[in-house]
């Protein structure tokens, strides 16, 4: 063992792995790998995060079989995260280039990946991510259930649900989406106060379907302790899905929304006791002036859990154009306390995204995240943007290009239109600004 001091009256270990959960670990003083890796990467010290990570405001997902991870924290004071979609459909189920996406996903830094695979071999492409993801990997299992069980919707029983559960908790998985706040009370909400765009959750409406079919209760809220137990035992982030996120501005902040933000609220608390850790799911589609609200009340209902929103898309105008309007969205968002931002793509609304599709939405989704991150205060933010100012300043391209976002399309740019000055650029030229301030601050004639 190796003993830390952190307090004069208290001290943790990095040990075996003699602990079921991270949130287990933090609240017994256990040091583990996880917990020390990130953070180093937050810039924070041991001592802060498992604080945090004890109380549930800091997730870091982890299933112990995922052996290639990386480690992330989502949560309270850290950077915000990015998350990428990807998976085979039936009308797009080429393998290898959901598996280059993964690739392509983890060279531009996401720090998360959900496989969102609903048709064929979902248990080879799960398997075949894991291998080679740093990023933690999440999946909504009720996709996988009706071709794992090889069953119609309504013949699906409980069991089955749990068993597909268990089947995705065992392969690796970090963090699951899991529908369960969508009970037969939240269900009817929905029917008396009608939406203008219904239930647009894919796991949302597949379950509320099978309650109308079958009469019963949503097995996920039901049989909820018996999902935990196999979180603990794998270490799995719950991710709470929203089966009632606003698929368009007009149906934002409305009774099936709020009503099951309640129940996820209670759930959240549920699932602490348990030491599972926890990420709430949110809107969806959002007018801006909605968006501080919904961050704040999602926090204060949910106890201060990590929030994970997808968007919230700012306008229902633009296809072809959502991942700005997601940027947007996001950015404010994030600004305003959510943690984890799903990424949205220019495909969103019209096809499976190409790879040239999924590299847009990672830039506009990281962009959203690191100006959000400025606005929280987040450590080391700030900085590089500064460090990027100073390379400006100096006119230093290739530091410039060391330090953007993605590095390859400021260095086409610049290549594609040559200056005949190579400290300036073709838009200014010899007017350019910042070069004749260097000069005439530094006791020189401009030239010009």
């Amino acid at each position: 063992l190796r003993r830390i001091d952190l307090h004069q009256r208290n001290r943790i270990f990095i040990m075996e792995r003699n602990y079921t959960t991270q949130m287990d670990a933090a609240k017994r003083g256990i040091l583990t790998p996880e917990i020390k890796t990130v953070a180093e990467k937050e810039n924070m010290s041991t001592e802060e995060l498992m604080e945090l990570v004890a109380k549930g405001v800091v997730a870091i997902p982890a299933n112990k079989n995922h052996k290639t991870l990386s480690p992330e924290g989502i949560g309270q004071g850290l950077r915000t995260k990015i998350n990428v979609n990807l998976g085979i459909s039936r009308d797009a189920a080429d393998m290898d280039l959901e598996l280059e996406k993964v690739r392509t996903a983890i060279n531009m830094k996401a720090e998360a990946i959900m496989d969102l695979s609903n048709y064929g071999k979902t248990h080879e492409m799960r398997k075949k991510i894991l291998e080679i993801s740093t990023a933690m990997l999440g999946t909504v299992p009720v996709y996988d259930t009706i071709g794992y069980c090889e069953k119609k919707l309504k013949d699906i029983t409980k069991d089955d649900f749990l068993r597909v559960v268990r089947q995705h908790a065992e392969d690796g998985v970090d963090f699951m989406t899991i529908h369960a706040g969508i009970n037969r009370a939240t269900a009817q909400k929905v029917k008396d106060n009608r939406r203008r765009m219904n239930i647009v959750s894919r796991g949302g409406a597949l379950l509320f379907a099978w309650m109308e079919m079958t009469g019963n209760e949503n097995p996920f809220y039901e049989y909820y302790d018996e999902v935990l137990d196999i979180f603990r035992e794998y270490d799995v982030t719950i991710s709470l899905g929203d089966a009632c996120r606003p698929g368009c501005i007009d149906d934002a902040t409305d009774p099936a929304q709020i009503s099951e933000l309640i129940v996820l609220g209670e759930l959240t608390r549920r699932a602490w006791k348990k030491d599972v850790q926890v990420m709430v799911e949110g809107p969806g589609h959002m007018a801006l002036n909605e968006i501080a609200a919904n961050m704040i009340a999602e926090k204060r209902i949910c106890s201060g859990a990590p929030f994970y929103v997808l968007g919230p898309l700012v306008t229902d105008v633009a296809p072809g154009y959502d991942h700005i309007t997601s940027a947007i969205g996001g950015a404010v968002a994030a600004a305003n306390g959510a943690d984890f931002l799903c990424y949205v793509t220019p495909a969103e609304h019209l096809r499976l995204p190409d790879l040239d599709d999924m590299r847009e939405g990672i830039i506009a989704s990281k962009i959203a995240a690191h100006a959000a991150d400025i606005a929280k205060g987040v450590k080391g933010a700030r900085e590089w943007d500064n460090k990027m100012s100073d390379a400006r300043r100096e006119i230093d391209w290739d530091k410039m290009f060391e330090l953007a976002l993605d590095p390859e399309k400021p260095k086409a740019y610049r290549a594609s239109s040559v200056p005949r000055e190579e400290n300036t650029c073709t838009m200014c030229g010899e007017q350019c600004a910042v070069k004749n301030m260097n000069k005439i601050l530094g006791g020189e004639d401009i030239g010009i």
